[in-house]
């Protein structure tokens, strides 16, 4: 077999002392060719690592088009469990038009693992490089066709066993499970992981200080994507329909739910008790889960951005009618279409307001598998209880990526269908679909098929009095609207309490939500060892909990840190608790990545020092 000499650099460096090893401590980056099957290949080194003990994440940098383009997968190994974006510390290059840019992101004593046939493309002399031969590895395993190119990725799976010490049987087993138990397809895999992984021992000399090593730091947790888990806890609340229409990054979300409500929801007789119906469009998805949701069903449907934007004026409907709904929007980057495969925080402020006139949504911001599942379920329940569209924001980040999460907690109360009153009620009490009993601003409604004939009304987007009839009187606009602020107000209460984690003696705090915890939590570690601290809050949910408020006024200074051009967060904060306004600073920044710690302990830095020396 045809080999080339590696370039490579002495971790001890030149003054002879002991190597230096660096142990489960790595953030690899491996830029390939979208459509070129690297997935496989990324995924298997992941559950790899996982599989290990060690803490991992992978975050999937990818292009909008089928394929072609380049594509980057990150991942982060971590003793510590610190899983947020990091700078690159290894490099596998396997795309030409990339390699001089992955290169340069490289830092001095980095490790490139690059396609031999790139080599000429290195002209760093401080960076640790092994050459592999992808061309006679894959002559010598005999693919060919396309297999052949899909093979391709494998190589650098077989090289990197051997240079982090991953055991081939730990990655046969990762891939094992990547294919479902297909053995023919691990076998086809396996063959040029093994060639790869014999000849890096043959031929390369390890000059790196990167290993890993089986830590116990997994136990009890499970690798997941958010769409997937949001799906699983949709399916455990209840859900029964589900219009929806492509778009990406919240497909997948559709593509999980389809595969558990099969699973779990299909009788042996292949009776399903579900409904999944991909619409013309966006605005016809959210005309059925309104259809739906009138009707007494459960019913959800997962978008992005754009959809969002055809789906404001039944939004507005569901507010003003008062009919339960979900809707998952995992954002993306616009506005347009924007970059549909970056990651983003920009639809705040347009789903909190979505619809037209006076309109205030539900918005839960969830920041792990875990949340995203426990959304799933919960999500239903205030859609029911409120009698209004819930929106549920996640990220491309959270929602098509694979995260590290406990095993998910079973609902622990049951579903709770909130205000409606069946035909003894309606005979005992009487009905009137918008009025407010109870004094909380939410009214009791009738479901389709209760035999009481005064449980009917007129469902109706238009201006209407108390018993649902037709009305432009001023008077029966201003009663409806102040008791939708009366059911607002009633709402907060209903929704998820924030996390909130005060630092002794801080007079900073850091607001935030959804996948920004991760660089936050981090940084905070890192300030802290500088002798600089500052307390926290993650927000759950909108409309604003009294703890919020709380948290404002405990501190000097609060800092909103958010993935958004506009401060949309910082800019709800303002307008709601305008008294404490001066206290709101704001770090909102979006180039479609996630944030890394360096980013925000930079960032925030300043902020730290400045309040520091007030006090002073």
């Amino acid at each position: 077999m045809m080999t080339r000499p590696s370039r490579t650099a002495s971790a001890a460096g030149e003054s002879g002392k002991e190597p230096i090893i660096v142990v489960n401590d790595l953030a690899l980056v491996v830029a390939t060719v979208n459509g070129t099957g690297s997935q496989t290949a990324n995924t298997a080194l992941l559950r790899s690592f996982f599989s290990m003990g060690i803490p991992v994440h992978g975050k999937n940098i990818f292009p909008s088009n089928i394929q072609g383009l380049p594509t980057w997968f990150h991942i982060r190994v971590d003793k510590d469990g610190y899983i947020a974006r990091r700078d690159p510390t290894m490099l596998v290059a396997y795309n030409a038009q990339t390699i001089d840019a992955d290169l340069r992101a490289l830092p001095k004593g980095g490790v490139a693992v690059v396609n031999g046939d790139l080599a000429p493309s290195v002209q760093r002399d401080d960076l640790i490089t092994y050459e592999v031969p992808v061309k006679e590895l894959l002559r010598a395993t005999d693919q060919k066709g396309k297999l052949r190119d899909y093979a391709a990725n494998m190589t650098y799976v077989g090289v990197l066993a051997h240079l982090l010490d991953v055991p081939l049987a730990v990655v046969e087993e990762a891939l094992a499970v990547h294919f479902g138990r297909r053995q023919k397809l691990v076998d086809l895999n396996m063959v040029v992981i093994r060639a790869s992984h014999e000849w890096a021992v043959a031929e390369l000399e390890k000059r790196d200080p990167y290993r890993v090593e089986p830590m116990d730091a997994t136990d009890g947790l499970i690798l997941m994507t958010g769409n997937e888990a949001g799906a699983l806890g949709s399916v455990f609340g209840g859900v029964t329909v589900a219009p929806w229409y492509p778009i990406t990054p919240s497909t997948s979300f559709i593509d999980a739910l389809r595969e558990y409500l099969r699973e779990l929801r299909q009788k042996e007789d292949g009776e399903r008790s579900y409904t999944v119906v991909q619409s013309e469009d966006e605005l016809s998805a959210i005309g059925m889960v309104l259809g739906a949701g009138f009707a007494g069903a459960r019913a959800l449907t997962a978008t992005s951005g754009p959809g969002l934007s055809l789906m404001t004026e039944f939004a507005g409907l569901g507010y003003f009618a008062e009919i339960p709904g979900v809707i998952w929007d995992v954002q993306r980057v616009g506005p347009s279409t924007g970059l549909p495969t970056r990651t983003s925080q920009g639809d705040l402020a347009f789903a909190y307001t979505l619809g037209h006139g006076d309109t205030k949504h539900i918005v839960l911001l969830p920041s792990s598998i875990e949340e995203c599942f426990e959304f799933g379920w919960r999500s239903l329940d205030l859609a029911d209880q409120a009698q209004t569209p819930v929106f549920v924001l996640s990220d491309l980040d959270l929602g098509m990526n694979t995260w590290m999460g406990r095993s998910f907690t079973y609902p622990d109360a049951p579903m709770e269908r909130g205000k409606v009153m069946n035909e003894e009620e309606v005979a005992e009490h009487g009905f009137g679909r918008y009025v407010d009993r109870d004094g909380d601003g939410i009214t009791y409604r009738t479901l389709p098929g209760n035999p009481n004939p005064a449980s009917a009304y007129f469902t109706r987007g238009t201006g209407h009095n108390a018993n649902a009839v037709y009305s432009e009187r001023a008077e029966d606009w201003l009663e409806n609207t102040e008791r939708l602020s009366r059911k607002f107000d009633t709402i907060r209460e209903l929704v998820p309490a924030s996390e909130v984690d005060v630092a002794p003696g801080a007079t900073v705090g850091v607001i935030a939500f959804g996948t920004t915890r991760y660089a936050i939590e981090e940084a905070r570690d890192r300030l802290a060892k500088r002798g600089i601290h500052f307390s926290t809050l993650r927000l759950k949910a909108l409309p604003l909990r009294p703890d919020v408020r709380s948290f404002v006024e405990a501190h000097d200074r609060v800092v909103v840190v958010e993935m958004n051009r506009d401060a949309q967060l910082a800019g709800i904060l303002r307008a709601e608790l305008p008294d404490l306004a001066p206290r709101i600073d704001s770090v909102a920044y979006l180039d479609g990545m996630p944030f890394t710690a360096p980013f925000v302990e930079e960032r925030l830095t300043p902020f730290l020092m400045r309040v520091a020396a007030e006090v002073a």
